[in-house]
């Protein structure tokens, strides 16, 4: 992983909130609405995290069509290993 790519997972998860989406996710695929309930999240507030999360590659985000032609967006949690050490951190911070 370079330096840009740790920062941007170190700061994904970074953040209690966006903990909680890793962990609710681990649980399985989610329609958003029913993430933000789970939650207990405004919709505006879930995507922004969502966001950080999908930009560091730990989710991933797809629309599909409900019967009734409706646009649902559903989340899943992508399969990752985060190792980290002083000596990445360190690095990273250099090169950033």
């Amino acid at each position: 992983m370079n330096s840009e790519d740790l920062l941007t997972v170190l700061a994904a998860v970074g953040h209690a909130q966006r903990l909680r989406v890793i962990a609710e996710l681990a649980r399985g695929r989610v329609h958003v609405s029913e993430l933000a309930r789970r939650l207990e999240l405004s919709r505006p507030l879930l995507y922004m995290h969502l966001g950080r999360l999908e930009a560091a590659n730990l989710v991933r985000g797809e629309l599909e069509l409900s019967e009734d032609g409706k646009a649902m967006k559903y989340y899943e949690l992508m399969p990752f290993d985060l190792h980290l050490n002083t000596e990445a951190i360190v690095a990273a911070l250099a090169e950033d």
